[in-house]
């Protein structure tokens, strides 16, 4: 397999479900403040991209020295959700083996963001963008989780397996994409979104 297609573990329709199924377990776990501090940790994170891609979309805003559009969604949301995911799924394993596992996370992190550039989907500087907002976010996340008690089996995974459905569905019907162009038209008043490839 090409190591390109890497860039795809970076889609929302995956990171959105995975992201609702940590705030679930963490309220599953009755850990209310890491619960809390996740949601609004990954929801300033996604709000940040969309606002840059929004931004484009309704005004082309670019930084054309930089060759920059908008911040990578797919480099900022797996670079958020996954070290934190693999955090929390090693609670019971040493410091060590957690921070060298969360590191290889980032680190998988910035390999996606760089599959995305080989792939042509964004430049350099919007990837380094996306991996650094998710790292900061992932960081953050991690300190608020702390060291929470693992939530019983069976209620822990029901929660999960019932936000990544709930989730994916609503994906599913109302894509992100679609309001994120809906809502550059209307708040931009243009009749048609620039173009992504567009060089201004």
């Amino acid at each position: 397999m090409d190591w390109s297609q890497l860039l795809h573990l970076g889609d929302l329709s995956l990171t959105l479900p995975a992201g609702s199924a940590i705030a679930a377990w963490l309220l599953a776990a009755k850990a209310w403040r890491a619960a809390f501090g996740w949601t609004l940790v990954f929801a300033l994170a996604l709000a940040l991209v969309a606002a840059t891609k929004i931004a484009f979309l309704g005004w082309a805003t670019r930084l054309p020295a930089l060759d920059y559009k908008a911040v990578s969604g797919h480099a900022a949301s797996f670079t958020t959700v996954f070290p934190t995911l693999t955090f929390l799924l090693l609670r019971a394993s040493t410091t060590t083996v957690r921070l060298s596992a969360t590191a290889a996370s980032l680190a998988l992190g910035a390999m996606v963001a760089a599959a995305l550039v080989h792939a042509g989907e964004h430049t350099a500087a919007e990837a380094i963008a996306g991996w650094l907002i998710g790292a900061g976010a992932s960081v953050c996340a991690i300190h608020l989780a702390g060291d929470v008690a693992a939530p019983p089996t069976g209620r822990a995974i029901v929660c999960c397996a019932l936000a990544w459905a709930a989730v994916a569905w609503a994906l599913e019907m109302a894509p992100l994409g679609y309001w994120m162009i809906k809502v550059a038209l209307a708040l931009s008043g243009n009749a048609h979104p620039t173009p992504w490839d567009h060089c201004g």
